[in-house]
């Protein structure tokens, strides 16, 4: 399953050291829908993701209060991007098993 979507970098409202950028919720819904019944611990999906030129495996965790899927950026990712709090970037994902 490929998506590409874009949004907002932000952190993690329980830990500011993790920064995240959240699938938009139709997408998100989407995603629930397909794979209900098939996710992982906290009711992650693996994925590969592709930001600028870095391409990484990673997983996807669902948000209850929004309720969307959030995308963990790593250092290195944020690193190679000049990413930060705040900024918008473009994301292609491949939700992997499907």
């Amino acid at each position: 399953m490929d998506i590409e979507f874009e949004g907002t970098v932000h952190r993690w409202r329980n830990n500011e050291g993790i920064f995240l950028v959240s699938l938009p919720k139709d997408l998100s819904d989407d995603i629930k829908e397909i794979s209900e019944g098939m996710t992982n611990g906290w009711g992650s999906l693996k994925v590969e993701a592709k930001l600028g030129s870095v391409v990484w495996r990673t997983s996807i965790f669902p948000d209850p209060k929004t309720g969307c899927f959030d995308l963990p950026l790593k250092a290195e990712v944020r690193k190679k991007n000049n990413i930060d709090e705040g900024s918008e970037v473009k994301v292609q994902l491949d939700v992997l098993g499907f």
